[in-house]
C-alpha cells in the first residue's frame, strides 16, 4: 500500500471536516474525490501534505508513519501535490520554477535538476515557455506549471487539487490527456475535481465526501449513479 489514512479525524471549532476518514491508495493507482464546498476535500489534502495536523488517526506512506515528518519531509519522501490557485514563484521564470522544487525537495544537484527539469518542461508543453516568467503564463499555462512543479520533487503520490478548474473544453481535455500521460510513468494520482467527466477519463475509483465524511467509494461510474451521490453532490433526488 502506498498511501494508508484511517481513522483520520478533524474540526475547526464545531465545524467537521474529516470525520473517521478512511482512504487507501496503490502504487500507480488513480483516485478521484468529489463533494460538494466544504466537505473536507482540500482539508485531507492538507493533512496528507502536513500543512494540518489531525486530531486523530493516522496516516501511513510507503508503510511509514508521517506524524512526525514535516510538509518538507513529506515532499522529500514522494508526496507532490498542487494548488486549487497555482502559486507559482511568479518573478522567477517557468525553468527556474522548477529548479526549486527539483533542488530543494528531490534534493539533485544543479546539473542534475537542469536536465530532469527540461525533461518534464517538455512533457508538458512548456520547453518553449521555459524562458518567460512565470507571472507571464495563462491560466492553462500556469496549471500546467503547477503540474510540473510538482513532478520536479519525484512524487511517487501526486495530489491534483481542481486542476481542471476554469479551463474551456479543449484546455480540459489537454489537462486529461497529460494527467494520464504521468500516470503511465508510475505515479499515483489522488485527484480533487469538480469536473467529474475529467475524472471519470482517468481515475480508478471514486470516494465522495460529505461534511468530512466518505459516504461513497468504487468503480466511478457505479458511485455516480448512486441515488445519495446525486442527492448530496448534484443536489436533486434520484
Amino acid at each position: 500500500m502506498l498511501l494508508e489514512v484511517a481513522g483520520l479525524k478533524k474540526s475547526f471549532g464545531s465545524i467537521v471536516v474529516a470525520d473517521a476518514l478512511d482512504l487507501a491508495i496503490e502504487p500507480g493507482e488513480a483516485v478521484g474525490i468529489i463533494g460538494p464546498n466544504g466537505a473536507g476535500k482540500t482539508t485531507l489534502f492538507n493533512l496528507i501534505a502536513g500543512n494540518l495536523a489531525p486530531e486523530a488517526g493516522y496516516i501511513r506512506f510507503d508503510g511509514r508513519d508521517l506524524a512526525s515528518i514535516s510538509p518538507q519531509g513529506r515532499c522529500r519522501a514522494g508526496i507532490g501535490r498542487t494548488h486549487q490557485i497555482p502559486q507559482p514563484f511568479e518573478k522567477l521564470t517557468v525553468f527556474e520554477n522548477l529548479l526549486v522544487g527539483a533542488v530543494y525537495g528531490r534534493r539533485s544537484s544543479e546539473r542534475q535538476a537542469a536536465q530532469y527539469c527540461g525533461e518534464i518542461l517538455g512533457r508538458l508543453g512548456l520547453l518553449k515557455r521555459a524562458n518567460s516568467l512565470a507571472g507571464s503564463l495563462t491560466l492553462l499555462e500556469r496549471k500546467r506549471l503547477e503540474m510540473a512543479r510538482a513532478l520536479a520533487t519525484a512524487p511517487r503520490l501526486l495530489l491534483l487539487d481542481e486542476i481542471a478548474g476554469g479551463l474551456t473544453e479543449g484546455e480540459c481535455s489537454e489537462l486529461v490527456t497529460t494527467i494520464n500521460d504521468i500516470r503511465k510513468t508510475g505515479v499515483a494520482i489522488l485527484w480533487i475535481e469538480h469536473i467529474v467527466h475529467a475524472l471519470l477519463a482517468v481515475v480508478d475509483r471514486l470516494v465522495v465526501l460529505n461534511f468530512g465524511r466518505k459516504i461513497a467509494a468504487g468503480l466511478p461510474r457505479e458511485v455516480m449513479q448512486r441515488p445519495d451521490v446525486h442527492q448530496i453532490y448534484i443536489g436533486i433526488e434520484a
